[in-house]
Protein backbone atom coordinates (compact mmCIF):
# COMPACT_ATOMS: atom_id res chain seq x y z
CA UNK A 1 0.00 0.00 0.00
CA UNK A 2 2.80 2.34 0.73
CA UNK A 3 4.54 1.75 -2.49
CA UNK A 4 0.93 2.23 -4.53
CA UNK A 5 0.71 5.54 -2.56
CA UNK A 6 4.01 6.74 -3.74
CA UNK A 7 3.56 5.75 -6.96
CA UNK A 8 0.29 7.89 -6.68
CA UNK A 9 1.97 10.99 -5.47
CA UNK A 10 4.64 10.80 -7.91
CA UNK A 11 2.53 10.66 -10.81
CA UNK A 12 -0.12 13.35 -9.11
CA UNK A 13 3.56 16.11 -8.62
CA UNK A 14 4.53 15.11 -12.39
CA UNK A 15 0.77 15.49 -13.90
CA UNK A 16 0.10 18.88 -11.76
CA UNK A 17 3.54 20.08 -12.10
CA UNK A 18 3.60 20.27 -16.01
CA UNK A 19 0.18 21.81 -15.84
CA UNK A 20 1.18 24.36 -13.92
CA UNK A 21 4.56 24.88 -15.97
CA UNK A 22 2.03 25.09 -19.20
CA UNK A 23 -0.28 27.47 -17.39
CA UNK A 24 2.72 29.72 -15.95
CA UNK A 25 4.46 30.22 -19.02
CA UNK A 26 1.16 31.34 -20.63
CA UNK A 27 0.72 33.97 -18.12
CA UNK A 28 4.24 35.44 -17.81
CA UNK A 29 3.81 35.32 -21.83
CA UNK A 30 0.53 37.50 -21.38
CA UNK A 31 2.00 39.97 -19.14
CA UNK A 32 5.02 40.86 -21.81
CA UNK A 33 2.52 40.98 -24.53
CA UNK A 34 -0.27 42.90 -22.62
CA UNK A 35 0.25 46.99 -22.16
CA UNK A 36 0.68 48.47 -18.93
CA UNK A 37 -1.76 48.13 -16.10
CA UNK A 38 -2.27 51.76 -15.55
CA UNK A 39 -3.74 54.18 -18.51
CA UNK A 40 -1.60 56.57 -20.03
CA UNK A 41 -2.19 60.00 -18.51
CA UNK A 42 -3.98 58.59 -15.39
CA UNK A 43 -2.61 58.66 -11.73
CA UNK A 44 -1.00 55.42 -11.10
CA UNK A 45 -3.14 52.86 -9.05
CA UNK A 46 -1.87 52.41 -5.90
CA UNK A 47 -3.35 49.76 -3.60
CA UNK A 48 -3.99 50.64 0.44
CA UNK A 49 -2.96 47.13 1.83
CA UNK A 50 0.60 46.61 2.44
CA UNK A 51 2.74 44.58 -0.07
CA UNK A 52 2.29 40.76 -0.05
CA UNK A 53 5.24 38.58 0.51
CA UNK A 54 5.84 36.71 -2.20
CA UNK A 55 7.04 33.96 -0.27
CA UNK A 56 3.78 33.47 1.54
CA UNK A 57 2.10 33.64 -2.01
CA UNK A 58 4.42 30.74 -2.95
CA UNK A 59 3.94 28.86 -0.01
CA UNK A 60 -0.27 29.54 -0.31
CA UNK A 61 -0.15 28.37 -3.88
CA UNK A 62 1.87 24.57 -2.68
CA UNK A 63 -0.25 24.42 0.10
CA UNK A 64 -3.49 24.29 -2.11
CA UNK A 65 -2.27 21.09 -3.97
CA UNK A 66 -1.13 19.59 -0.79
CA UNK A 67 -4.65 19.56 0.54
CA UNK A 68 -5.82 18.21 -3.21
CA UNK A 69 -3.46 15.30 -2.74
CA UNK A 70 -4.68 14.67 0.93
CA UNK A 71 -8.27 14.79 -0.27
CA UNK A 72 -7.50 12.11 -3.42
CA UNK A 73 -5.45 9.90 -0.54
CA UNK A 74 -8.62 10.14 1.70
CA UNK A 75 -10.48 9.38 -0.83
CA UNK A 76 -13.16 12.23 -1.30
CA UNK A 77 -12.64 12.38 -5.10
CA UNK A 78 -10.34 10.65 -7.49
CA UNK A 79 -7.33 11.80 -8.58
CA UNK A 80 -7.32 14.42 -12.09
CA UNK A 81 -6.68 12.61 -15.06
CA UNK A 82 -5.03 15.58 -16.94
CA UNK A 83 -2.48 14.25 -18.96
CA UNK A 84 -4.16 12.58 -22.10
CA UNK A 85 -3.72 12.82 -25.84
CA UNK A 86 -6.63 14.79 -26.79
CA UNK A 87 -6.74 17.40 -23.64
CA UNK A 88 -3.10 18.06 -24.92
CA UNK A 89 -4.26 18.71 -29.07
CA UNK A 90 -7.36 20.91 -27.11
CA UNK A 91 -4.96 23.02 -24.68
CA UNK A 92 -2.92 23.55 -27.48
CA UNK A 93 -5.77 25.31 -29.81
CA UNK A 94 -7.36 26.50 -26.68
CA UNK A 95 -4.35 28.71 -26.23
CA UNK A 96 -3.31 29.64 -29.40
CA UNK A 97 -7.13 30.93 -29.40
CA UNK A 98 -6.77 32.94 -25.95
CA UNK A 99 -3.89 34.62 -27.97
CA UNK A 100 -5.38 35.61 -30.56
CA UNK A 101 -8.17 37.25 -28.75
CA UNK A 102 -5.60 38.75 -25.81
CA UNK A 103 -5.02 42.23 -27.43
CA UNK A 104 -9.34 42.66 -27.72
CA UNK A 105 -9.28 41.91 -23.98
CA UNK A 106 -6.39 43.92 -23.40
CA UNK A 107 -7.71 47.11 -25.57
CA UNK A 108 -10.88 47.14 -22.90
CA UNK A 109 -8.66 46.85 -19.96
CA UNK A 110 -6.86 50.21 -21.38
CA UNK A 111 -9.67 51.67 -22.33
CA UNK A 112 -11.30 50.62 -19.17
CA UNK A 113 -14.30 49.48 -20.94
CA UNK A 114 -16.08 46.45 -19.97
CA UNK A 115 -19.64 47.00 -21.14
CA UNK A 116 -19.48 46.48 -24.98
CA UNK A 117 -21.80 43.39 -24.42
CA UNK A 118 -24.76 45.28 -23.74
CA UNK A 119 -24.99 46.66 -27.38
CA UNK A 120 -24.56 42.89 -28.13
CA UNK A 121 -27.09 40.63 -26.34
CA UNK A 122 -29.86 39.06 -28.12
CA UNK A 123 -33.03 41.14 -26.89
CA UNK A 124 -35.05 38.18 -26.27
CA UNK A 125 -32.14 36.73 -23.84
CA UNK A 126 -33.84 39.32 -21.08
CA UNK A 127 -30.70 39.25 -18.99
CA UNK A 128 -30.57 41.33 -15.71
CA UNK A 129 -28.48 44.63 -16.72
CA UNK A 130 -25.55 43.57 -13.69
CA UNK A 131 -25.16 40.45 -16.39
CA UNK A 132 -24.37 42.15 -19.95
CA UNK A 133 -20.93 43.21 -18.76
CA UNK A 134 -17.42 41.74 -20.13
CA UNK A 135 -16.20 40.24 -17.03
CA UNK A 136 -12.43 40.10 -16.86
CA UNK A 137 -13.14 42.44 -20.24
CA UNK A 138 -13.48 38.78 -22.08
CA UNK A 139 -14.82 39.49 -25.33
CA UNK A 140 -18.85 38.34 -25.28
CA UNK A 141 -18.96 38.48 -21.54
CA UNK A 142 -20.88 35.19 -20.92
CA UNK A 143 -23.16 34.98 -23.89
CA UNK A 144 -21.06 33.86 -26.54
CA UNK A 145 -19.96 30.29 -27.29
CA UNK A 146 -16.69 31.19 -28.10
CA UNK A 147 -16.34 32.58 -23.94
CA UNK A 148 -17.81 29.46 -23.45
CA UNK A 149 -15.17 27.89 -24.79
CA UNK A 150 -11.92 29.76 -23.94
CA UNK A 151 -13.26 30.35 -20.34
CA UNK A 152 -11.37 27.06 -18.62
CA UNK A 153 -8.09 28.24 -20.52
CA UNK A 154 -8.60 31.95 -18.91
CA UNK A 155 -9.36 31.14 -15.41
CA UNK A 156 -6.49 28.58 -15.67
CA UNK A 157 -3.42 31.27 -17.22
CA UNK A 158 -5.09 33.45 -14.92
CA UNK A 159 -4.46 31.13 -11.41
CA UNK A 160 -1.36 29.85 -13.22
CA UNK A 161 -2.77 26.24 -13.36
CA UNK A 162 -4.62 26.17 -10.01
CA UNK A 163 -8.10 26.92 -10.63
CA UNK A 164 -8.98 23.07 -10.96
CA UNK A 165 -7.47 22.19 -7.71
CA UNK A 166 -9.23 25.03 -5.90
CA UNK A 167 -12.61 23.98 -7.29
CA UNK A 168 -11.73 19.95 -6.31
CA UNK A 169 -11.58 21.58 -2.54
CA UNK A 170 -15.03 22.51 -3.00
CA UNK A 171 -15.43 18.94 -4.11
CA UNK A 172 -13.58 18.01 -1.30
CA UNK A 173 -16.11 19.72 1.32
CA UNK A 174 -18.98 18.44 -0.52
CA UNK A 175 -18.05 14.63 -0.35
CA UNK A 176 -17.04 15.19 3.65
CA UNK A 177 -21.14 16.37 3.97
CA UNK A 178 -22.58 13.67 2.37
CA UNK A 179 -20.33 11.14 3.25
CA UNK A 180 -21.84 7.82 4.46
CA UNK A 181 -25.14 8.39 2.44
CA UNK A 182 -26.44 6.86 -0.70
CA UNK A 183 -25.44 9.09 -3.56
CA UNK A 184 -28.27 7.87 -5.41
CA UNK A 185 -30.30 9.98 -2.78
CA UNK A 186 -28.75 13.12 -2.77
CA UNK A 187 -30.32 15.59 -5.36
CA UNK A 188 -27.78 18.20 -6.10
CA UNK A 189 -27.86 21.37 -7.73
CA UNK A 190 -24.81 23.10 -9.20
CA UNK A 191 -25.70 26.83 -9.30
CA UNK A 192 -23.93 29.43 -11.99
CA UNK A 193 -22.82 26.00 -13.50
CA UNK A 194 -21.18 27.87 -16.36
CA UNK A 195 -19.50 25.46 -18.89
CA UNK A 196 -20.37 22.40 -16.51
CA UNK A 197 -16.56 22.50 -15.08
CA UNK A 198 -16.93 21.66 -11.54
CA UNK A 199 -20.18 19.86 -12.16
CA UNK A 200 -18.00 17.55 -14.13
CA UNK A 201 -15.60 16.77 -11.43
CA UNK A 202 -18.70 16.14 -8.99
CA UNK A 203 -19.94 13.50 -11.87
CA UNK A 204 -16.46 12.10 -11.69
CA UNK A 205 -16.73 11.46 -8.01
CA UNK A 206 -20.24 10.63 -7.59
CA UNK A 207 -21.05 9.22 -10.83
CA UNK A 208 -25.20 7.90 -9.51
CA UNK A 209 -25.90 11.26 -8.36
CA UNK A 210 -29.05 12.78 -9.35
CA UNK A 211 -27.21 16.43 -10.30
CA UNK A 212 -28.54 19.62 -11.53
CA UNK A 213 -26.92 22.52 -13.46
CA UNK A 214 -28.32 25.89 -13.33
CA UNK A 215 -26.75 28.81 -15.43
CA UNK A 216 -27.49 32.48 -17.19
CA UNK A 217 -25.97 31.66 -20.18
CA UNK A 218 -27.27 30.29 -22.86
CA UNK A 219 -24.14 29.46 -24.59
CA UNK A 220 -22.58 28.40 -21.63
CA UNK A 221 -25.61 25.83 -20.54
CA UNK A 222 -24.91 24.16 -23.90
CA UNK A 223 -21.02 23.50 -23.42
CA UNK A 224 -22.06 22.28 -20.17
CA UNK A 225 -24.58 19.72 -21.66
CA UNK A 226 -21.54 19.21 -24.16
CA UNK A 227 -19.20 18.08 -21.18
CA UNK A 228 -21.50 16.07 -19.07
CA UNK A 229 -23.14 13.57 -22.02
CA UNK A 230 -21.91 10.71 -20.44
CA UNK A 231 -24.07 11.18 -17.41
CA UNK A 232 -27.74 11.14 -19.30
CA UNK A 233 -29.21 12.02 -15.37
CA UNK A 234 -27.50 15.14 -15.11
CA UNK A 235 -30.10 17.86 -16.50
CA UNK A 236 -28.71 22.11 -17.07
CA UNK A 237 -30.78 24.47 -16.73
CA UNK A 238 -30.74 28.03 -18.33
CA UNK A 239 -31.86 30.46 -15.37
CA UNK A 240 -30.98 33.26 -12.96
CA UNK A 241 -30.13 32.10 -9.37
CA UNK A 242 -32.33 35.24 -7.99
CA UNK A 243 -35.46 33.51 -9.91
CA UNK A 244 -34.44 29.85 -9.70
CA UNK A 245 -36.87 27.58 -11.95
CA UNK A 246 -37.20 24.90 -8.79
CA UNK A 247 -39.92 23.92 -6.41
CA UNK A 248 -39.31 24.91 -2.87
CA UNK A 249 -36.91 22.55 -0.24
CA UNK A 250 -35.75 20.89 -3.89
CA UNK A 251 -32.68 19.53 -3.45
CA UNK A 252 -30.46 18.09 0.02
CA UNK A 253 -27.34 19.07 -1.50
CA UNK A 254 -26.66 22.86 -3.18
CA UNK A 255 -22.92 24.09 -4.46
CA UNK A 256 -22.00 27.19 -5.67
CA UNK A 257 -18.45 28.21 -7.23
CA UNK A 258 -16.78 31.60 -8.57
CA UNK A 259 -20.50 33.49 -8.51
CA UNK A 260 -21.09 35.59 -5.02
CA UNK A 261 -18.26 38.25 -6.46
CA UNK A 262 -19.89 39.25 -9.26
CA UNK A 263 -23.21 39.74 -8.43
CA UNK A 264 -24.42 43.43 -6.80
CA UNK A 265 -25.22 43.27 -2.88
CA UNK A 266 -28.90 43.37 -3.46
CA UNK A 267 -28.91 40.34 -5.65
CA UNK A 268 -26.63 38.26 -3.31
CA UNK A 269 -29.35 38.71 -1.05
CA UNK A 270 -31.69 37.58 -3.34
CA UNK A 271 -29.45 34.74 -4.26
CA UNK A 272 -29.18 33.30 -0.65
CA UNK A 273 -33.22 33.59 -0.09
CA UNK A 274 -33.13 31.77 -3.41
CA UNK A 275 -30.81 28.86 -1.81
CA UNK A 276 -32.61 28.37 1.57
CA UNK A 277 -35.61 28.55 -0.25
CA UNK A 278 -34.54 25.41 -2.50
CA UNK A 279 -32.40 23.58 -0.04
CA UNK A 280 -34.07 21.05 2.56
CA UNK A 281 -34.12 21.73 5.63
CA UNK A 282 -30.81 19.56 7.03
CA UNK A 283 -29.24 19.87 3.82
CA UNK A 284 -25.76 21.72 3.11
CA UNK A 285 -24.69 24.48 0.84
CA UNK A 286 -20.80 24.79 -0.51
CA UNK A 287 -19.62 28.11 -0.98
CA UNK A 288 -16.37 28.39 -3.01
CA UNK A 289 -15.60 32.18 -3.91
CA UNK A 290 -12.52 34.55 -3.76
CA UNK A 291 -10.95 34.90 -0.63
CA UNK A 292 -11.79 37.96 1.09
CA UNK A 293 -9.97 40.83 2.88
CA UNK A 294 -7.90 39.67 6.03
CA UNK A 295 -8.25 35.86 5.11
CA UNK A 296 -5.26 36.25 4.07
CA UNK A 297 -2.55 39.38 4.78
CA UNK A 298 -0.41 38.61 3.07
CA UNK A 299 -2.92 38.59 -0.44
CA UNK A 300 -4.51 41.39 0.42
CA UNK A 301 -2.78 43.39 -2.33
CA UNK A 302 -3.58 41.37 -4.49
CA UNK A 303 -7.28 41.21 -4.15
CA UNK A 304 -7.62 45.19 -4.51
CA UNK A 305 -6.48 44.83 -8.49
CA UNK A 306 -8.72 42.15 -9.12
CA UNK A 307 -11.53 45.37 -9.70
CA UNK A 308 -9.26 47.39 -11.51
CA UNK A 309 -7.69 45.33 -13.78
CA UNK A 310 -9.91 42.13 -14.55
CA UNK A 311 -13.80 44.29 -14.78
CA UNK A 312 -14.84 42.77 -11.40
CA UNK A 313 -17.63 45.83 -11.10
CA UNK A 314 -18.81 44.31 -7.73
CA UNK A 315 -15.71 42.62 -6.29
CA UNK A 316 -15.18 45.40 -3.68
CA UNK A 317 -18.44 45.00 -2.06
CA UNK A 318 -17.80 41.22 -2.07
CA UNK A 319 -14.50 41.44 0.17
CA UNK A 320 -16.49 43.03 3.16
CA UNK A 321 -19.66 41.00 2.69
CA UNK A 322 -20.31 39.06 5.94
CA UNK A 323 -21.29 35.71 4.60
CA UNK A 324 -22.28 33.78 7.68
CA UNK A 325 -24.29 36.54 8.40
CA UNK A 326 -25.95 36.85 4.87
CA UNK A 327 -26.61 32.95 5.02
CA UNK A 328 -27.37 32.86 9.06
CA UNK A 329 -30.43 35.16 8.14
CA UNK A 330 -31.86 32.78 5.65
CA UNK A 331 -31.39 29.80 7.99
CA UNK A 332 -28.12 28.31 7.46
CA UNK A 333 -25.28 27.97 9.50
CA UNK A 334 -21.39 27.73 9.00
CA UNK A 335 -19.73 23.74 9.71
CA UNK A 336 -16.83 24.77 7.80
CA UNK A 337 -14.65 26.97 6.46
CA UNK A 338 -10.80 26.69 4.78
CA UNK A 339 -8.47 28.40 2.23
CA UNK A 340 -7.62 26.92 -0.62
CA UNK A 341 -5.07 29.49 -2.11
CA UNK A 342 -7.31 32.31 -3.24
CA UNK A 343 -10.26 30.65 -2.96
CA UNK A 344 -12.44 30.62 0.30
CA UNK A 345 -15.03 27.19 0.56
CA UNK A 346 -17.78 27.73 3.56
CA UNK A 347 -20.01 24.70 3.69
CA UNK A 348 -23.38 25.75 5.11
CA UNK A 349 -25.79 23.31 6.82
CA UNK A 350 -29.73 24.21 6.51
CA UNK A 351 -31.53 24.44 10.17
Amino acid sequence: MSMLRDIGRARYAAAQGARVAWYMSQYLLARRISGPFNRPGEPKFEPQSAEGDSARIRTAFLELFAKDRANIEAGLYPAPVDIRVERAISALRNSANFFRDLPRVDQRRLERDGTEVREEAPAEGRFPTYYLQNFHYQTGGWLSQDSAKLYDTQVEILFGGAADAMRRISLGSLARAIKGTDQRKVKLVDLASGNGRFLSQIMAAFPRIPATGLDLSPAYCTEARKRLEDWPHVEIVQGAIEQAPFEDASFDAATCVYLFHELPPRIRRDAAREIARMVKPGGTFVLADSIQTGDAADLDQMLEYFPVGFHEPYFTSYLKEDFAALFGEVGFDVEETELAFLTKVTRFRKR
